[in-house]
């Protein structure tokens, strides 16, 4: 398997071809760049490699720009620095991503999804193309700055009323209805469900912790530990109703929570 690494840091380069040594003896590391510049000239000017590493962050931009100059035949698995709530929608057909620093396991996991999707990839260059032209444009679409929204639009006492999303604590539904509280312990019906919440809601602020409940973290008032490994939260306001961290969720919340 012929690789070419586009990667700017000299330690970064050496860890991946020790651990793509450890992993596959079949691995040959045929290039290595580390610009725009460099990598555009470089796939202009060799045949094309099985596969290619890419650093996202490189010294002369962002990687995405290689494929506005040129059609790259080859699957990419991207490397990136970036938190996995910026890249969980990042996965499409052949193509992977790496979080930085790569751990032998993670890399493993990419080349064996590589040597799955490989025959696919050999059918045809016009598939190979279109499948890197997909994940390019979702992951420009991801790492474009999101307009999260800023208020809510609710009804109170016969009348509409603006509320601001820095003044919410949390919310959370009941058969089917979602609500929410403000810092000021003040309720509202919200004409959105939990799913469609989660959506608008800039997920540094906002957390989900459970199907029915989605909080700030200026609300989180106390946490402790609750039978099933999952976490019990006392929310300010006090609301009549468990918020509990629900098992799948532990290990993100504390992350998001130690931001």
């Amino acid at each position: 398997m012929k690789i070419l690494i586009v990667e700017d840091e000299d330690l970064a380069v050496d860890k991946l071809k020790a651990t793509l040594a450890k992993l596959d003896h079949n691995a040959r590391v045929i290039g290595i760049t580390g610009s725009i510049h460099g990598t555009v000239n470089w796939l202009a000017t060799n045949p094309s490699p099985d596969l290619i590493l890419m650093d996202i962050e490189l010294a002369d931009g962002q990687s995405f720009e290689i494929f506005d100059q040129l059609r790259v035949k080859s699957p990419v698995i991207f490397i990136t620095s970036y938190d996995e709530y910026a890249l969980r929608a990042f996965k499409v057909n052949s193509i992977d991503y790496l979080l930085k620093p790569v751990q032998k396991e993670d890399l493993k996991t990419a080349l064996d999804k590589y040597s799955a999707f490989k025959e696919t990839f050999s059918q045809a260059t016009e598939t190979q193309a279109t499948n890197i032209e997909k994940l390019v444009l979702e992951l420009q679409n991801q790492f474009q700055p999101k307009d999260y929204r800023k208020r809510f639009l609710v009804k109170h006492v016969q009348k509409l009323v603006s509320v601001e999303v820095d003044a919410i604590s949390y919310f959370f539904s009941e058969e089917r209805i979602s609500f929410f509280k403000t810092h000021d312990d003040k309720q509202f019906i919200v004409d959105y469900n939990m799913d469609e919440l989660e959506e608008l809601l800039d997920p540094a602020s906002f957390f989900r912790i459970s199907r029915s409940f989605i909080i700030s973290v200026k609300s989180v008032n106390q946490i402790s530990d609750y039978f099933g490994h999952r976490l019990a939260l006392r929310l300010q306001p006090n609301l009549n109703k468990e918020s509990i961290v629900s098992r799948e969720k532990v290990q993100a919340f504390k992350i998001w929570m130690g931001k």
